[in-house]
C-alpha cells in the first residue's frame, strides 16, 4: 500500500509511544473533562441523525438502537481531543528533557494518573 504513495512517511515509534501513553494519562485523570466531551458527542450524534429520518415512526422504532450506537461512537470519538493534548504533552516533554525521557515520563504519568483514578473511584464509592 505505502509503494503506490508519490511520498514516503515516515513513523516515529517513540513519538507514538509517548503521546498514547500521555493520552491514557489524560483519559484517566481528566474524569470530568471526559464525560463532558462524551456527552457533548453522542448528543450531537443523536441531533444530526434524527434530520436524516422524514417519518417520525420510523425515527421512534429504531431509536433505542441508534442511541446505542451513538454512544458507542461518542465514547470512541472522545479519545481524539485527549490525542491532541498527549501529542503536545509529549513534544514538551522531548523539547525540555530530551527524547530519551518521552517514553519514560508518559509511563510515569500513567501509573501516577492511574493511582489518582482508583483513589477517586474508591473515594466516591465510599
Amino acid at each position: 500500500m505505502l509503494e503506490m504513495l508519490p511520498f514516503r512517511i515516515n513513523f516515529d515509534a517513540t513519538m507514538i509511544a509517548g503521546a498514547c501513553l500521555w493520552s491514557f494519562a489524560l483519559y484517566l485523570s481528566l474524569f470530568s473533562v471526559r464525560e463532558w466531551i462524551t456527552t457533548q458527542l453522542d448528543r450531537w450524534f443523536n441531533f444530526a441523525e434524527r434530520s436524516l429520518y422524514t417519518s417520525a415512526e420510523e425515527f421512534e422504532r429504531t431509536r433505542q438502537a441508534r442511541e446505542s450506537q451513538n454512544a458507542f461512537y461518542a465514547s470512541l470519538f472522545s479519545i481524539i481531543p485527549f490525542l491532541g493534548v498527549g501529542i503536545l504533552c509529549n513534544l514538551g516533554v522531548e523539547f525540555s528533557l530530551g527524547r530519551s525521557w518521552a517514553i519514560s515520563m508518559g509511563l510515569l504519568a500513567c501509573m501516577a494518573c492511574g493511582v489518582y483514578e482508583l483513589g477517586r473511584q474508591s473515594n466516591q464509592s465510599d
